[in-house]
């Protein structure tokens, strides 16, 4: 079968994150299992404008905002006809496939919607006009769906609520790179009990909730330490950094700034905690990661995030979404030996299911339901 799939970024694009990694992940497997593929994504800088990776090919034309005029010239000019299958992922503006490809089926592809995200990421008037037209792209599309893949059902429910058939809505799990740990038992946490907040330093990552939980949490637990690792730029960043030196625990507060695979790694084997307290996830991988590495987490009750974590079974989820509900949850775990150690062994083992190739076989199982393999 021969699969085109439109996205704006590929595993190449210093912008890249998650999303990219399982689209890779589930092409290579695509390449494996006999199918051809070909990713239409935007250019950057330094990029190459076609080239074979791992089977797949990569095709990259315009760039962030072009991309989706550019992606429509390029497919009349030189793709028509040539897929048997049509992948359009969604990420903060699609590109309206279904409306210049008529004769093969468009399947839908949302890791998340932005909604509240646009608030924390854009400025005024971008995010009001973002916030504004997403709903009724959302509800032109769902019109046009035949089959719609996403990641949690929180992103289900999202979807359904703009109008998509849920009986049309297929889950399929994402992966995470990292291998889980032989056992708990030879892991060496700190001496100190140690909450990490991990990722680039974003307003939509709420980065200082998770300071000042740490501060509400501290007057408890007076040998608590945090590890802050990530980096990023722009006023928020800074603001972070400045609340960070003006604590009064500030020297209990070690900041990594960028960090390598392997102290990322080494971070979430060696920490009690993760704290995850996005805006909005499509999953919330991040959590998976630090599950496989033997580390529960706290996280706020959003999208994505009570999907990545079960409460009361593989972390805790606060419910108040302040630094005073996280700074609850982790009093509570960490005062809690039993609780703690139960957490630590469950997430440890739901990651070591939460694999790309669980996620592959699920990916084309909802492919062959509706006849669209061959």
């Amino acid at each position: 079968m021969k699969i085109l799939w439109f996205t704006w970024k590929d595993k190449k694009n210093l912008r890249a994150g998650g999303a990219e990694l399982v689209n890779e992940e589930i092409a290579k497997r695509l390449v494996r299992d006999g199918h051809e593929v070909i990713f239409l994504v935007a250019g950057f800088p330094g990029a190459k404008g076609e080239e074979i990776i791992d089977g797949y090919k990569v095709i990259r034309v315009g760039e962030k905002f072009s991309v989706y005029w550019q992606a429509y010239r390029y497919y009349n000019k030189h793709l028509g006809g040539w897929a048997d299958l049509v992948i359009e992922e969604i990420n903060t503006m699609p590109f309206f496939t279904n409306l210049y490809i008529k004769d093969k089926p468009v399947v839908f592809l949302f890791y998340q919607l932005c909604r509240e995200i646009w608030f924390h990421q854009m400025m005024f008037p971008g995010n009001v006009i973002g916030y504004v037209l997403e709903p009724l792209y959302l509800r032109f599309l769902a019109k046009r769906n035949i089959l719609t893949l996403t990641e949690s059902e929180s992103a289900k429910v999202d979807l359904a609520r703009y109008g998509f058939n849920k009986n049309k809505i297929k889950i399929f799990n994402v992966g995470i790179e990292l291998e889980p740990v032989a056992n708990l038992e030879n892991i060496q946490k700190h001496k100190k009990p140690t909450l990490l907040s991990l990722g680039a330093i974003r307003k939509m990552k709420r980065t200082d909730h998770q300071i000042r939980a740490f501060e509400i949490a501290k007057k408890k637990i007076p040998d608590l330490q945090l590890k802050v690792a990530g980096d990023s730029t722009g006023r928020y960043r800074d603001r972070v950094i400045r609340m960070m030196a003006m604590s009064p625990y500030a020297a209990d507060i070690e900041y990594l700034g960028r960090v390598s695979s392997d102290e990322k790694n080494e971070l979430m084997r060696t920490s009690h905690l993760i704290m995850v307290t996005s805006v909005k996830e499509g999953w919330g991988i991040i959590v998976t990661e630090a599950n496989s590495q033997g580390t529960p987490a706290v996280a706020y009750d959003v999208d994505g995030l009570r999907d990545s974590v079960r409460h009361g079974e593989t972390g805790l989820i606060a419910k108040d979404r302040s630094p005073e509900g996280l700074a609850e949850v982790i009093v509570d775990l960490l005062g809690d030996d039993e609780m703690y150690r139960k957490f630590q062994k469950n997430a440890w083992e739901w990651s070591q299911e939460i694999t790309f190739e669980n996620g592959y076989r699920k990916f084309v199982q909802a492919l062959a339901d509706q006849g669209m393999t061959k």
